[in-house]
């Protein structure tokens, strides 16, 4: 963990290390995510398999585990490596709740029910967000990323089980 990440802590925030993953040839994925509470409690980690999914949506699904894994009223530090949650989360989302869900170019905003759901889940929390590179160093966000990897893997898994009649 950062000297960022620490400070965050002594300061009473909550971190959270999230992480998506997908193989786009079969649309298998995974995501995770990593809570430490700012008591010093054991941290909480989920992860979930989808059989249909985006990188997109796996990367967003990590974020809404994350912050269901915190307390209403908490300030989270939601570190990963995605730039499409983190710049939409800055940029973009309170002018497409405000537009009815509409892009800038009058387009429907894509994976609007999980940007309503991260909006919802924000709405009582004070939540910024940090990027933080894969493999670079931060064990926290490789072992979210293995996590996500491994819940990959196991909807693959699941797909080909599918395919043979196994189920």
């Amino acid at each position: 963990m950062t000297d960022f990440m620490k400070t965050a802590l002594a300061e009473g925030s909550y971190i959270a290390y999230t992480k998506g993953s997908c193989n786009p040839q079969s649309g298998a994925g995974g995501c995770a995510c990593r809570v430490y509470a700012p008591d010093g409690a054991r941290p909480v980690e989920v992860t979930r398999k989808s059989t249909k999914t985006t990188n997109n949506i796996a990367e967003m699904q990590a974020v809404i585990f994350a912050l269901k894994a915190t307390p209403e009223g908490a300030r989270v530090v939601v570190c990963g490596n995605s730039g499409y949650v983190k710049n939409s989360f800055e940029r973009d989302l309170s002018k497409w709740s405000e537009n009815g869900w509409k892009g800038s170019k009058g387009k429907t905003v894509l994976n609007r029910e999980k940007w309503e759901a991260i909006l919802a889940l924000t709405e009582s929390r004070e939540v910024t967000f940090h990027h933080v590179k894969t493999y670079a160093g931060d064990p926290d966000i490789d072992h979210v990323y293995q996590l996500a990897r491994d819940e990959t893997e196991k909807a693959e898994s699941k797909i080909i089980r599918i395919l043979k009649g196994e189920s």
